[in-house]
């Protein structure tokens, strides 16, 4: 029993196994911490199907130390065979007006836990956000859904987006950027119909969009989700870190002469999407602390 409480989930699960289908039911929340920890008194859950992260819900907004949400959202698409395969992570978010909304806690529940007919009601103790933002429960969450060698794995994300883990941290002391490739899923070669041979180059801009620096990865050849685990660090002063862009392209390397790009994304000023932008800001604000997330991979 944790002894901060970071607010308890009062949420019921339905599963049918021959629609193929996952309801869940956020009742209430409850051991939400004081208000001046938080800084908000308007409460929402967000709730993402893990480990392919296409299917996405949020409560409305409840106000009070205790709110009550009663909304029920479904997934659909969850084969039973594959169940543990799957999870839903839940955040509490604090929302507050003209602010950016803070996330207190998350969880991710496995489906392995579920009741394969019928409903069951479970708390949901959520953990501090932090904990979850280094990488470890990051890939053991990629890892428990994708191991290389499972075939089922597969199956189960066919069709799906191609995504990449990436680590960010910065010193402010030092003045060093550090981005980590950590993996990759669902890469495609999309020229033939064996698994590509891959790399990751990663390109810093200024403000101007002129190159300051550019590095990439080794190869990983064969797989459809490598395994990078390489660091680069980039030198920027912290007045310089609002007006640069990182941009990582994943290529697959077809011969001595031949790539393509499968695909890329874009952090810091230029950033390419919400969570890319996002993603740079919680490392700005992190002090130091590695922040991991998986981005999906933009068509070139």
């Amino acid at each position: 029993e944790p002894v901060a409480k970071f607010g308890t989930l009062d949420v019921t699960f339905d599963y049918d196994s021959q629609e193929q289908k996952l309801l869940v039911t956020v009742t209430a929340v409850t051991d939400i911490p004081t208000y001046s920890r938080t800084g908000g008194s308007s409460w929402q859950v967000h709730l993402v199907l893990l480990p392919i992260k296409k299917q996405r819900a949020k409560t409305s907004i409840q106000r009070g130390p205790c709110p009550v949400f009663t909304e029920t959202f479904k997934f659909n698409h969850v084969e039973s065979e594959m169940i543990g395969n799957y999870a839903v992570r839940f955040r509490l978010y604090s929302v507050r007006r003209m602010k950016k909304e803070r996330i207190v806690g998350e969880k991710i529940f496995y489906l392995t836990k579920l009741n394969l007919q019928g409903k069951m009601s479970v708390p949901v103790i959520l953990e501090p956000s932090y904990n979850l933002s280094g990488c470890d429960s990051q890939m053991s969450m990629s890892e428990v859904s994708c191991s290389e060698s499972t075939s089922s794995c597969q199956s189960l994300v066919h069709g799906s987006a191609p995504e990449i883990l990436i680590g960010l941290l910065y010193n402010a002391t030092t003045g060093r950027l550090s981005a980590e490739v950590i993996k990759g899923s669902h890469f495609k070669n999309l020229a033939a119909n064996r698994p590509p041979n891959t790399y990751v180059k990663l390109t810093l801009l200024n403000s101007m969009g002129q190159e300051m620096s550019k590095c990439k990865t080794s190869i990983r050849r064969g797989q459809p989700n490598p395994v990078y685990k390489e660091t680069f660090v980039f030198q920027v002063a912290l007045f310089q870190l609002s007006d640069v862009t990182l941009i990582l392209s994943v290529y697959n390397k077809r011969s001595m002469k031949r790539k393509e790009m499968i695909g890329w994304i874009s952090l810091g000023l230029n950033s390419s999407g919400e969570d890319e932008l996002n993603h740079w800001t919680e490392m700005k604000e992190s002090k130091g602390q590695q922040v991991c997330r998986w981005h999906t991979l933009l068509e070139s």
